[in-house]
């Protein structure tokens, strides 16, 4: 199961995101967005949206920072993890 996570080296909320996935023990591919073009794109075509952090635990789309936090604050960020490692085994 792969968490991904497309972010840029200058944001605050890419850095708490990344933070937060630590605390947890997990383990993301880093996508870092900064000055690559291409990259930005596949983001904003996967996600629909523009703005950095984007974040994916398995197949769902978490979204950004606060999403990921929310999902933290509901007690449900654990369960989607095990979820989606359940899910690719």
């Amino acid at each position: 199961m792969t968490i991904v996570m497309y972010e840029s080296s200058l944001c605050g909320f890419c850095r708490a995101a990344n933070r937060m996935l630590k605390s947890k023990g997990w383990s993301y591919e880093s996508r870092n967005v900064d000055g690559d073009a291409a990259l930005r794109a596949e983001m904003t075509e996967r996600a629909g949206r523009t703005s950095v952090p984007q974040i994916w635990i398995g197949d769902t789309h978490v979204g950004g920072y606060d999403d990921l936090a929310a999902l933290e604050a509901d007690g449900r960020l654990d369960a989607l993890y095990d979820s989606a490692s359940k899910s690719a085994q």
